[in-house]
């Protein structure tokens, strides 16, 4: 299992870097042709939800994203250090096809568009609090197992 890190300041033009590493990184791993655009795009929606949201909380720290594959497929996490909201991220898991424990959704659909769009894009998205922020986890099927050498 090989593991990547990247952190990156939150500014907009870091985003296009994130997705062209994770697309790379999904290619050396063995991640079909016809899913890198969906790799591409739902890095790049995760990684611009947590620009915004560390431009609005802390835009001093970093936003960090962890690639690696693991049994066969290849996982991006990426962890903002923002406060979420509660409600957010309920609204967000809701999305997913998770249970809303009040039984309404908050009145802002967009705080969670970005996840539905991510959701219709990887095979597997997970949404849970990380130390301080949010962590959105997305994996596709890797044909590898181990990035291969440089």
């Amino acid at each position: 299992m090989a593991t990547v890190e990247l952190t990156f300041s939150a500014l907009p033009a870091h985003v296009r870097t994130a997705r062209l590493v994770a697309t790379a990184i999904a290619r050396r791993t063995g991640v079909q042709e016809s899913l890198l655009d969906e790799v591409r795009l739902a890095v790049g929606e995760a990684c611009s939800r947590a620009v915004e949201a560390h431009r609005l909380h802390c835009p001093g720290e970093p936003i960090r994203i962890e690639l690696r594959d693991d049994s066969g497929r290849f996982e991006v996490t990426v962890t903002d250090s923002a406060p979420s909201d509660s409600d957010e991220l309920e609204h967000d898991r809701a999305l997913l096809g998770f249970d809303d424990p009040f039984g309404q959704l908050p009145d802002d659909l967009m705080a969670g568009f970005g996840i539905a769009v991510i959701a219709g894009l990887a095979d597997d998205v997970q949404v849970y609090p990380s130390q301080k922020g949010m962590c959105i986890r997305m994996s596709w099927p890797a044909a590898t197992n181990g990035l291969s050498p440089v």
